[in-house]
């Protein structure tokens, strides 16, 4: 038998993948084609659509408060860049930074949550929920009541390293080397997460009132008193870790995979993971700092990502991030506007939020485990 003749203009299968292919992703070369970039469509239109979404209710956050502006003045506030009035105060002193470190802030938790459920190849992981923010907060809590004297431009550090050795020790009672399980992880994680809360609660009892109270309202994740200095902090933290981040992602996809078969390609798995906690433990810390403890973002938004779009880990982490950012400005604008003039603060919210949430996907996956 012969084979068919192809024509000229009639392509072959290979070149219908490769055009089929092409129509699905924007693909970029430079540097002489030693780097090579793919950008999925489809990744790229849900990014601009949440990034609108997040500028739009960015813009909506700068109308929210008891000081009542009309969208002339801050669109003229806005303009002119000044801060003689009252009205420049509000926008330029207040609400500016505060809505720039909420979405900053739910980038970085959701940052965290995502790094963390991928290193554990288990959904429910989150830093709210692993001990990582209550490692943070028990150190801040310490050096406020116990050491007012301490120099809080430090707090951020003092942070870091109490979730360092939070994580640190959850990592070592987690391990097993006849029963390696990620899940051994999150529910050591959740133990102890409720261990330092309590300390954190019985600090704050016997210690002195007034050194109490200004513990409290950092315990409960409000965004309320952030300045442009705490704004400075979370863009610069996001600067230095957003890429490490990225430039891991393509052994966090490996890592999917499994310790066995990520040995199997070449990957150096304990060296990854711990970078990667590493790099966790900073996002989550570093906000949690700023802003104190904001729970189930971390959780919610990697999921919100999933559901979302379909995509590589590169592409997870960015939607993730920018959901984050949306989620935690969203619900910081509800928390200013539900009890108006009194407010709620956004860590109080996205826990009342979260825990049904929570309690969902811990069911979804017991029922799946059971088929």
């Amino acid at each position: 038998m012969h084979s068919p003749k192809l024509t000229p203009n009639e392509p072959t299968q290979h070149e219908l993948t490769q055009h089929e292919i092409t129509n699905q992703e924007i693909q970029w070369r430079c540097f002489g084609q030693h780097v090579a970039l793919s950008f999925n469509k489809r990744v790229i239109y849900s990014l601009l659509l949440l990034a609108s979404a997040v500028v739009l209710i960015a813009i909506w956050s700068l109308f929210t408060g008891s000081y009542r502006l009309s969208a002339e003045q801050v669109l003229s506030i806005l303009l002119t860049q000044q801060a003689a009035g009252a009205s420049d105060d509000v926008i330029w002193l207040f609400r500016f930074p505060r809505t720039l470190a909420a979405i900053l802030v739910g980038m970085m938790m959701a940052l965290s949550g995502a790094v963390l459920q991928n290193i554990t190849r288990n959904s429910l992981a989150d830093p709210s929920l692993v001990g990582i923010s209550q490692g943070a907060a028990l150190a801040v809590v310490i050096a406020i009541v116990v050491f007012p004297e301490f120099d809080q431009s430090y707090r951020s550090l003092l942070a870091f390293f109490g979730s360092i050795l939070v994580t640190g020790l959850i990592l070592f009672l987690s391990h097993s080397k006849n029963n390696h399980k990620p899940i051994r992880f999150i529910l050591l994680g959740i133990a102890l997460s409720a261990f330092l809360s309590a300390v954190t609660t019985a600090y704050l009892t016997y210690g002195q009132l007034y050194k109490a109270s200004a513990a409290l309202g950092w315990l409960a994740g409000s965004i309320d008193g952030v300045n442009w200095q705490d704004v400075r902090i979370l863009f610069y933290s996001c600067l230095c870790l957003l890429p490490l981040l990225l430039l891991q992602s393509r052994a966090m996809a490996i890592m999917r995979l499994g310790d066995t078969t990520a040995i199997a390609l070449g990957g150096n798995t304990e060296v990854q993971k711990y970078s990667l906690i590493a790099i966790s433990v900073a996002l989550a810390a570093t906000a949690t700092s700023v802003v104190g403890p904001i729970g189930f973002i971390g959780l919610i938004a990697p999921h919100a990502a999933r559901r979302f779009c379909r995509c590589g880990v590169t592409s997870h982490l960015l939607l993730s991030a920018v959901i984050g950012g949306l989620l935690l400005l969203f619900a910081d604008i509800v928390g200013r506007r539900l009890i108006a003039p009194s407010q709620l603060p956004a860590g109080v919210l996205t826990q009342i939020i979260g825990v049904p949430i929570f309690i969902f996907l811990l069911l979804r996956k017991q029922a799946r485990s059971h088929l």
